[in-house]
């Protein structure tokens, strides 16, 4: 197979037959690429007979607006090339499609709210390595399973009719979206017609995390004790075996609807639940009038319970850790970045949602109260387990994932400790974008490289 990075220019209909496609005489004859006889033009899910046109001395290749209009392109641009010659099929490349979540079409600006920076980042990065992209929404898949309607970049934004991607990249932010008939179907159709690749696939629940993870021996030191609360006597049980317990909504995220459980002097115990406006305190008598005031909650939302740590503090204030791993441009997986997170004054919870404020990591860590003996290698311990996690996860999780938003933390005894897996990692978490900042983040080009890596471009 033979590939190579070249200008497509766009010319008009009446110096091309609709079939036919000019292309630099030197790839003819390096690829063998027969002459007068059709071969196949593939892009996406795209497929079309067309026969070639040789051109002397020239390096690139020229369609016509028709086909241009069929291929979604906006304009001339350079895309990578493959010749195959066992099916004799052209292939244009790597076309990738990213699946958001909602689209602002009267703000010609910003079409897509707050991401529209980003999205503009990965139409540069894609110009650099000859790939194409476009942004859809699950409201723009029709009844066709060989198209979308997408929105690409030429001169500003636009929508077009475009191909399935080779390489589909859900961002979508709701698990309600991501279930919805129409984005199912054309992700499972996707995948058995076209072999697109989907990934990121899923939503990850933590209890789904957890347990998957506990199949690997080697992962267990990461892991505090945590299990699905499905009754009173798991509650009593966790809160007589540790002093301090954590409720998380199986499916929440931005640290909503968590329930910090402490045993209080006196009996009693004392509940923490995270709101907007800061942390709101419940005291109960009895831990059965606590488990009353959840009952009724339980019966929408599941909850995880998990082993409370004595996380490092800065001031008074819990720190804990993202890092942002993804596999490269050979499949494997490496640290893209790794921040502090520290929690706002009135919140037990770091998210950047709640307060939060970012840090370096060898700065949060010389400032935090962990002692000097821990605090040496501390930085090269969260990388390892960030990597080791993101592999198990690979390994135990049954579906297709290349970037993930680990959660870690440090106990006041120096060890790191999972707190959760996000498969749809913000990229302003980690890294956010600077307007006047024209270059491409490492988490976008990585992303590119990966996306070329499993479709052979």
């Amino acid at each position: 197979m033979l590939k190579k990075k070249v200008a497509v220019k766009i010319i008009s209909n009446d110096s091309l037959p609709e079939d036919s496609l000019m292309l630099g005489e030197t790839y003819l004859k390096q690829w063998k690429i027969p002459q007068g006889q059709s071969i196949t033009l593939k892009f996406g899910s795209y497929r079309q007979q067309v026969k070639v046109v040789p051109v002397p001395k020239f390096e690139g290749m020229r369609i016509s607006h028709y086909m241009a209009a069929r291929l979604g392109m906006p304009g001339s641009m350079t895309l990578r090339l493959q010749y195959r010659p066992s099916s004799m099929t052209l292939a244009l490349g790597p076309l990738i499609g990213v699946l958001i979540s909602r689209d602002y079409p009267d703000a010609p600006d910003k079409p897509f709210g707050s991401i529209t920076l980003f999205c503009k980042e990965l139409v540069d990065a894609c110009k650099v390595q000859g790939a194409h992209v476009y942004f859809f929404t699950p409201s723009q898949i029709g009844s066709s399973s060989c198209s979308v309607q997408g929105w690409v970049y030429g001169s500003g934004w636009r929508r077009m009719t475009v191909p399935v991607a080779d390489v589909i990249n859900n961002r979508l932010t709701s698990r309600k979206l991501e279930n919805n008939a129409n984005v199912q179907r054309l992700l499972n159709e996707a995948k058995l017609r076209y072999q697109t690749q989907v990934f990121n696939e899923k939503f990850l629940d933590k209890s789904e995390v957890f347990d998957a993870l506990r199949n690997d021996s080697a992962l267990h030191r990461y892991l505090p004790e945590s299990h699905l609360l499905r009754n009173y006597p798991m509650l009593k049980a966790m809160c007589q075996r540790y002093a301090t317990v954590f409720l998380k909504p199986i499916r929440g995220s931005l640290g909503k609807g968590i329930i910090r459980v402490n045993r209080t002097e006196n009996g009693g115990y004392q509940a923490l639940y995270t709101t907007p406006m800061g942390t709101r305190k419940q005291h109960y008598p009895q831990l059965t009038k606590l488990f009353s005031s959840l009952s009724g909650k339980m019966k929408t939302v599941r909850y995880q319970i998990q082993q409370g740590l004595q996380l490092i503090e800065i001031q008074r204030r819990p720190v804990d850790f993202r890092a942002l791993v993804q596999k490269n441009a050979s499949g494997a997986w490496g640290l893209t970045s790794i921040v502090a997170r520290i929690a706002g004054s009135q919140h037990f919870v770091s998210n950047l949602a709640r307060g939060g404020t970012l840090s370096p990591v060898k700065e949060a860590v010389a400032k935090s109260n962990l002692s000097a003996a821990a605090k040496k290698d501390a930085a090269v311990r969260l990388q390892r387990a960030a990597l080791e996690i993101a592999k198990g996860v690979d390994k135990y999780i049954p579906a297709h994932f290349a970037e993930l938003g680990i959660d870690l933390a440090l106990d006041t005894s120096g060890r790191v400790w999972l707190l959760e897996v996000n498969s749809k990692p913000s990229k302003n978490d980690n890294t956010p974008l600077n307007s006047n900042d024209q270059k491409i983040r490492p988490s976008v080009r990585l992303m590119l490289q990966y996306a070329r890596h499993i479709t052979g471009f």
